[in-house]
């Protein structure tokens, strides 16, 4: 690597060789958050400044966190004497699991962020707008199968049957009873249909319509007498339905559906409502705050909770019971409870001398909408993996014969199998490429699709043509607005799907795509482990990876260059030196943010263009979280300033500005704006026209030179300068590193204020669990692979 030394911040004239980050003091208020919880832990910082969905961390948008709720949140409950909205993933879980996977690129929001079925653009659906309509049509099929195998819980009644024992069985083991077998065993499964019927393709969906004027006059009126904002009424409408105001009036902690709600706002509300009756031990307030968790962890990452984080949790809120809040929830409907055989390391084995056999259990609760969606994942990939001829086919067999090496290695595991993991980073794309081009060359229906448009644009370079063709993005094939479309029994008409950027997909996306593939179909999972996980909940790549139920095809292609080598070595908890004899690493320290700030401006607008020819436009800067002296806002502010002035006179954007444009929660489209007029604003991203209608701009459109690491991820740019001021060092992650690291091409400029918390962190700090059941739901469909 290169150390900087010359004052004016050039890249030129930097030594070739300098050892690992140099030393300097930190400074500057970069808000990083730090994680504090385990694997469904309770316990997480609170504060920061974000409106809506937003952080793991009480919305610090710190380096592990999501940044969901900037923008996309739809703007704060907090008046001028309330504290501002974090909408933030506290408490239950939601530090746990942020560290790697959180989602700063989910910029829309977490779970109900935004408001849905809001068109983008005219009378057409949009691409997103397609994508959620298919969403929740999928969500419905679900739940229909799923009451199909099990008995509905009752609504309005207190717990009975399994429930119940299984909320018994958690106070038995806290109270140190022992918890024999036949009390909480799961229940065998039942027999598979050797052919499940294939997924119908959902129904085109008519775009939402704005929400009835009287109807959202009416909320806002019932804002207005419990000291809430008026503006949460669309808002609130949205997310209650038409009934809201009464929902409120007989309710009022239902304000916590509102994105960005936090409770001691929604207990404000409720006094100024209620008055006397409003009380912390109210039926209503307990089961409100458990959802509240449940989703505010699903932000986090956790599909699930474990049951004593969760009760834990609402005790710090004050719920004087939290077991009946959690029971009230369970009958209501609102959560689903699980018990899972603990398999995990340090399971306590079962005391001897006893006659009935124990078994360690872990008893979880969540929301049904993750539940369902794992639940289905396992089925369908348990279905893919069965459903696959022993018989080796002849297009198969020839697909085998026209590669060699690693590809030939990934399409003989291919042609025999259902479901084939591949790892690798992003030299190892060459070898789904080539089984992609060999595939269609022997005349099987082939198809891949990326987590970012850049993705498929880089991914369809290694086939020689342009993307649409066989190459498009997993949020295109959702919607149809790209890929082979669906046969007469509604599933994708693919004999192999590969899905690049596999770490990128939560649980609800790779639900969708494996139950879309007809049976006999093969599905490649593609992608680099070591990258920050998913935006939405889930950690599917990694669930699979640790389940040894198919085959695992580790790609031996290196990246190549200076850069390659740092960030392989970054993989393996390794900051080494590095030859970078054409200045492909260079580290600029610094003293504070403020200095930061300064630094990284120099370079994108004078030293990296001049000593490399990579243009401003063409440099990606990469900070640990949006907030602080040296976050996004504030580098934004001086790089919008420096590199496209102007008056902002459409919500603060130009024509020229560069952006990242969220239309569905969890996605993030770089582009850059065209122009602005009665219609709203006009975004050009990835290519595409888009419209983003006046009232939906402060929600989904911010200014894009400077990123969070979890928006970069899937994207790559011929030069990128990361920002690590000194009071992110808290929040850096291993993780985190090797993704930000990982999004240049050519050059690579580090400036480095963090001392040695970099290394320390590149070796020590690894991503912190999630919580999930797919793994569990795996181990009992899928035998191990032979």
């Amino acid at each position: 690597m290169t150390t900087e030394q010359t004052p004016a911040g050039d890249t030129e004239g930097a030594a070739s060789r300098a050892p690992a980050p140099a030393e300097g003091t930190s400074g500057g208020a970069t808000e990083a958050g730090t994680e504090t919880a385990g694997a469904g832990g309770a316990e997480v910082s609170e504060g920061g400044d974000q409106p809506g969905a937003g952080t793991a961390d009480g919305g610090r948008d710190d380096a592990g966190a999501p940044d969901a709720g900037e923008p996309g949140s739809g703007g704060p409950v907090a008046g001028a004497d309330a504290p501002p909205l974090a909408g933030a993933a506290e408490d239950a879980g939601a530090g746990a699991g942020a560290g790697q996977g959180g989602a700063e690129g989910a910029e829309s929001g977490g779970p109900g962020a935004g408001a849905p079925g809001a068109a983008d653009g005219a009378s057409a659906p949009s691409e997103a707008e397609a994508e959620l309509a298919a969403q929740r049509v999928e969500r419905e099929r679900i739940a229909r199968r799923r009451a199909e195998r099990r008995e509905p819980v009752e609504s309005g009644g207190k717990l009975s049957g399994r429930a119940a024992d299984l909320l018994a069985a958690v106070r038995a083991v806290e109270s140190g009873e022992k918890v024999s077998a036949p009390g909480v065993a799961e229940p065998a499964p039942a027999p598979r249909r050797p052919a499940p019927e294939p997924v119908r393709r959902p129904e085109p969906v008519p775009v939402a319509a704005a929400p009835d004027a009287e109807t959202v006059g009416a909320v806002r009126a019932v804002l207005a007498e419990g000291g809430a904002p008026e503006a949460l009424a669309p808002q609130a409408v949205a997310a209650l339905g038409d009934g809201a105001e009464d929902t409120l009036r007989a309710d009022p902690w239902q304000l916590l559906r509102v994105a960005g709600v936090r409770p001691e706002q929604a207990d404000g509300f409720a006094r100024a409502l209620l008055g006397a009756e409003c009380r912390p031990e109210d039926e209503r307030r307990g089961r409100a705050l458990t959802v509240w968790l449940l989703e505010q962890a699903a932000v986090a990452g956790h599909t699930a909770l474990d049951l004593p984080a969760l009760t834990e949790a609402l005790g710090k809120r004050a719920v004087p019971d939290p077991d009946e809040a959690v029971q009230s929830a369970l009958a209501e409907g609102d959560a689903l409870l699980f018990q899972d055989a603990l398999e995990e390391p340090g399971a306590q084995p079962a005391a001897a001398g006893t006659d009935e056999e124990e078994v360690p259990v872990r008893v979880l609760a969540g929301l049904e909408r993750y539940a369902l969606a794992e639940e289905s994942l396992a089925d369908a990939l348990a279905r893919l993996v069965n459903s696959v001829p022993k018989e080796t086919e002849e297009p198969w067999e020839a697909a085998v014969a026209a590669l060699t090496r690693g590809a030939a290695d990934l399409a003989r595991q291919v042609a025999g199998h259902g479901l084939v993991l591949h790892t690798g980073g992003e030299a190892a794309r060459t070898e789904p490429a080539a089984l992609l081009g060999a595939a269609r060359a022997a005349g099987l229906r082939a198809f891949a699709v990326c987590h970012t448009p850049d993705g498929a644009r880089r991914f369809a370079a290694h086939l020689g043509e342009e993307p649409g063709g066989a190459v498009g993005t997993v949020a295109g094939l959702l919607s149809g607005a790209s890929g082979p479309g669906r046969d007469a029994e509604g599933a994708l008409d693919l004999d192999l799907l590969i899905v690049l950027d596999a770490p990128q997909l939560d649980v609800e996306a790779a639900a969708m795509l494996a139950e879309s593939l007809p049976d006999g179909a093969r599905l490649v999972l593609s992608g680099d482990p070591a990258v920050l996980w998913s935006a939405g909940p889930g950690r599917v790549f990694a669930d699979l990876l640790a389940v040894p139920a198919c085959p695992q095809v580790a790609s031996r292609v290196p990246d190549p260059g200076p850069l390659g080598e740092l960030v392989s070595g970054i993989g393996v908890g390794e900051l080494a030196q590095v030859e970078a004899p054409g200045k492909e690493i260079v580290i600029v320290p610094v003293r504070d943010a403020g200095e930061a700030v300064h630094r990284t401006v120099q370079l994108v607008a004078d030293s990296v263009p001049r000593a490399f020819g990579v243009p401003p436009e063409e440099t990606v800067v990469i900070t640990p979280g949006h907030g602080g002296a040296a976050g996004t806002r504030a580098l934004n502010t001086v790089l919008k300033e420096r590199l496209n002035p102007g008056p902002g006179r459409f919500g603060g954007f130009d024509p020229g500005d560069r952006i990242v444009h969220s239309p569905a929660p969890g996605r993030t489209v770089p582009g850059r704006v065209v122009r602005a007029d009665a219609e709203g604003l006009h975004l050009e991203c990835a290519g595409a026209p888009v419209v983003v209608p006046r009232e939906l701009v402060e929600g989904r459109v911010r200014h894009g030179w400077a990123l969070t690491a979890h928006q970069a991820v899937g994207g790559r740019w011929p030069a990128a300068v990361v920002v690590l001021p000194g009071d992110a060092a808290d929040v850096l992650t291993r993780a985190w590193v090797y993704t930000a690291f990982g999004r240049a091409e050519r050059h690579l400029s580090v400036v480095h204020g963090v001392e040695q918390a970099l290394p320390r962190a590149v070796a020590e700090s690894v991503a912190k669990p999630r919580t999930t059941r797919l793994r569990t739901l795996l181990r009992v469909q899928l035998p191990p692979a032979g």
